[in-house]
């Protein structure tokens, strides 16, 4: 068993967000789901009926997480976020593309937020190893750049990252 695992909070839709989320990552997979019973349906304040969901389990990438339909009483902030990693364009077009749908929201540097409210960063790897190059020059054409983006371009970051 992971040692922390991220636990996300629903109002009813816990079961329909893992379903799009393992959807879209290809290493990953549905685990357990736990219903109200009786009782916790008596005391939760999110009122949901006797068996239906309460929490799913699910992994993407070999990372754990949960699904909780708690009701509506808190929502997603931008003060968490996930970040995705990719190796290519083909990558970053990919996930933005999949997390954006269906009333997704596009932000700037990389951020978006899913249909859910949820935050991610769909971040080529390379922009980590341009703005911590020991150029400050070179760093800072790169930051610039992305600042102007909202998917991130890897190929617009290269062209900064040579600029004479």
């Amino acid at each position: 068993m992971q040692k922390i695992t991220p636990f996300l909070w629903f109002d009813d839709q816990a079961e329909e967000a893992v379903k799009f989320y393992t959807s879209i990552f290809k290493n990953s997979k549905v685990g357990k789901v736990l219903r109200y019973d009786e009782e916790a349906a008596k005391i939760s304040q999110s009122g949901r009926p006797p068996g239906s969901v309460l929490t799913v389990e699910f992994q993407i990438e070999g990372q754990q997480f949960v699904a909780l339909n708690g009701g509506p009483l808190f929502k997603f902030n931008e003060s968490i976020s996930f970040v995705v990693n990719c190796e290519t364009q083909e990558e970053v077009d990919y996930f933005w593309e999949k997390l954006t749908a269906d009333r997704g929201e596009e932000s700037t540097c990389g951020w978006l937020k899913d249909k859910f409210g949820l935050s991610w960063q769909v971040v080529p790897t390379v922009l980590s190893e341009m703005l911590h190059d020991k150029d400050p020059e070179k760093s800072e054409r790169v930051m610039k750049a992305m600042l102007q983006m909202q998917k991130i371009d890897i190929n617009k970051l290269k062209a900064a990252y040579a600029e004479k």
